[in-house]
């Protein structure tokens, strides 16, 4: 049982620790989910290292002083405890995110990652050399299980009644528990006679082809790279939905534990047919728009076939398996492997495709390698699996020409896929350039002479915005109408519309390509005479370094895929930003969504820091072109600084049993909305 209790609980910490690391890092860097897709490849890494270490120590130290070693690295890594992101690591601001965010889990927790990514194959080699005859691979399934004990575990049971310092003082002792259990069980393998452990190894060893650990590599990479690019096709293509990107991740592990578990789940005739049925309904999927925001179409058959393509990769990895002398080695390839596929996914396809064109080329390997597989369950398939994957291809090239219909520019980074697209005929009155971030309208506008200096979308006169502005101006005809405006969150610069000669306003934008984007194809910028100053990086740490700017109306609209980041709407964060709005403005919030119900966070942080509250619900108009439907929040110190809402705000209610966002805890399931 101790070695069962090691790799469970080992596990169990392993997956914990990647949300919990990633929310406590998530604010400093604007809350995009390109967050997590780095995380994943820092966690994808070290688990390499940590392979490699059980490969390599154990043959170049023996059977007796490697585990002593072990027990040394252990104690090594409870130095970096309590697992606390260091502030010190906050950006500044323009820095290069990637690099930044990959030393600062290093050195929050590598050690720790490291050496919970050693115990699954070193201590499976160490029971395989203990129990001769007994199937150590069990050992990976049951692994997996406590993995994914812990990914569902954590947005259901955890985050919603701890907070993230807690959480992280939480597995810290538990961590130390592991450590402890791994020490006795290290000392125990090192006292085993080391002739008989040397004498059973050699026994064992049969020479490794240089074929079948290239398919371990293979099969590996395809898996992860597919898991990555489904995640980021369903989050930033169809919905942002909260913990969405759980779903994928759930399967994948399920799939490890299916196959390993050595029960014979995997067979290639049960899952040829429908290997074939869910590539060709993914690839179609891809390229066809009816169904393009169908969360319930989109989110089933691309997880579905995540499911089904990666029992594929995982049961031709358990039909390739070695002995168990080469444990070690199988799993330090099947790791790089998936390292591979996720830093082709993170940091390659960013810097090679101007758009989402992993998930295809994801299809194509699977698809690929699916053609050797396809041949040993039927010789005819073998074909079909060649017709598959010259499908995919033209899928690929129908999708790129998709992605760039309408479109002047498209553009992609850490951030995501930015595109500039035009509908009429230039010139025209009705001629219209929007700025599109995956599902999400950022801005859009006119440029005919008749329009361009109108404000659109959700800063309309009668949206909650605009209101504010213009009741501001009211309100201090003794200052000649100056402002002072601040924006979180640029868009196309519709803001500037409202900025007049002699107004300031300053704009807050973690993403330079929208800057450069909203300037060269769009006018509000330029044309605005009070020549808006766009401060580049993530607004509340750009904030927290000026003095009180006495805005007369600060607004948030810093979407990242379709909701607010949660830092930006904590406790800690409204007193931040109303330390910059003055003593009559307004602290005016964008709410707009359609997952989440974010009015009662906010009445509640206002309940606790003694502001005032309306919420400006602006529908559609169908006559109006320049028109779309909002929600704002605007809060205030005092009511006298929303009268000039009017009846079109409605008093901002608590809600029984809403919570309190701080940035210790916040959690999304309280304010999902189940129906909408």
């Amino acid at each position: 049982m101790h070695f069962y209790a090691v790799v469970a609980l080992s596990a169990f910490l392993l997956f914990l620790v990647q949300p919990l690391i990633a929310k406590q890092i998530l604010p400093w860097f604007g809350g995009s989910s390109a967050v997590w897709t780095t995380c994943m490849l820092f966690f994808q890494g070290a688990l390499l290292l940590g392979y490699a270490y059980s490969d390599v120590s154990p043959r170049a130290l023996g059977p007796r002083r490697q585990p002593k070693l072990h027990i040394v690295f252990a104690l090594l890594a409870l130095v970096v405890l309590p697992v606390i992101a260091p502030e010190s690591w906050k950006p500044v601001g323009g820095e290069e995110p990637i690099s930044r965010i990959l030393m600062l889990l290093a050195v929050t927790i590598g050690l720790p990652y490291v050496l919970l990514s050693t115990t699954s194959p070193l201590i499976q080699s160490y029971f395989a050399r203990l129990n001769p005859g007994r199937d150590p691979y069990r050992l990976f399934a049951l692994s997996n299980a406590a993995s994914l004990i812990a990914l569902v575990a954590y947005p259901l049971v955890i985050e919603p009644f701890v907070g993230t310092r807690m959480q992280a003082m939480g597995w810290s002792v538990l961590f130390a528990v592991f450590v402890l259990l791994l020490i006795t069980l290290a000392w125990r393998v090192s006292r085993v006679d080391a002739e008989l452990l040397v004498a059973r190894d050699i026994a064992a060893t049969e020479p490794l082809r240089a074929a079948p650990q290239l398919r371990w590599i293979a099969f590996s990479a395809a898996g992860s790279m597919l898991l990555l690019a489904v995640s980021n096709h369903i989050t930033q293509n169809v919905a942002s939905v909260p913990l969405l990107w759980l779903l994928p991740l759930t399967l994948y592990l399920l799939t490890f534990i299916l196959t390993f578990d050595g029960t014979g789940w995997y067979q290639r005739r049960l899952f040829a047919g429908p290997f074939f049925v869910l590539v060709i309904g993914m690839c179609f999927l891809l390229i066809d728009k009816d169904f393009q925001f169908d969360l319930i179409v989109q989110t089933s058959v691309f997880c579905v076939g995540l499911f089904v393509v990666c029992m594929m990769c995982h049961g031709e990895l358990v039909l390739s398996k070695p002995a168990p002398a080469h444990l070690t080695r199988f799993y330090l390839l099947v790791s790089i492997g998936g390292a591979l596929g996720a830093l082709m996914v993170s940091v390659v396809a960013p810097l090679l495709f101007s758009t989402y064109l992993e998930t295809a080329v994801a299809l194509l390997v699977a698809a690929l390698l699916f053609v050797p597989v396809a041949q040993a369950a039927h010789p005819f398939l073998q074909w079909l699996a060649v017709l598959l994957a010259i499908g995919v291809v033209g899928t690929g090239a129908w999708f790129v020409k998709l992605e760039h219909n309408n479109a002047i520019e498209v553009t992609r980074n850490f951030y995501g896929v930015l595109k500039v697209k035009s509908y009429d005929e230039v010139g025209s009155e009705n001629y219209l350039l929007r700025l599109v971030h995956g599902a999400i309208l950022h801005g859009e506008q006119y440029p005919h002479e008749k329009w361009r200096f109108q404000p659109t979308t959700y800063y309309t006169p009668t949206s909650g915005f605009g209101r504010a502005v213009n009741a501001q101006r009211e309100m201090a005809p003794q200052t000649n109408n100056k402002q002072r405006i601040g924006m979180i969150g640029l868009g196309v610069g519709t803001v500037a519309a409202y900025c007049r000669d002699g107004d300031v306003c300053r704009i807050y934008e973690i993403n330079a390509e929208v800057e450069r984007l909203a300037r060269k194809h769009f006018t509000y910028l330029a044309d605005s005479k009070s020549k808006p100053e766009v401060i580049i990086g993530d607004a509340r740490l750009s904030l927290d370094r000026e003095a009180g700017n006495q805005f007369n109306v600060l607004a948030v609209d810093a979407f990242s895929g379709d909701s607010i980041p949660m830092h930006l709407i904590t406790q800690e964060a409204v007193r931040g930003f109303m330390g910059h709005v003055a003593t009559n403005g307004v602290l005016a919030y964008h709410v707009s969504n359609r997952f989440l119900n974010l009015p009662p966070v906010l009445a509640e942080i206002a309940d606790r820091e003694k502001l005032v509250g309306v919420v400006v619900e602006d529908p559609a108009q169908k006559d109006n072109t320049l028109h779309s439907s909002s929600t704002w929040v605007l809060l205030a110190r005092n009511a006298d600084a929303l009268k000039g809402v009017g009846e079109a705000g409605t008093q901002l209610q608590r809600t029984a049993g809403a919570p309190l966002w701080t940035d210790d805890f916040n959690n999304l399931m309280s304010v999902v909305k189940w129906r909408h």
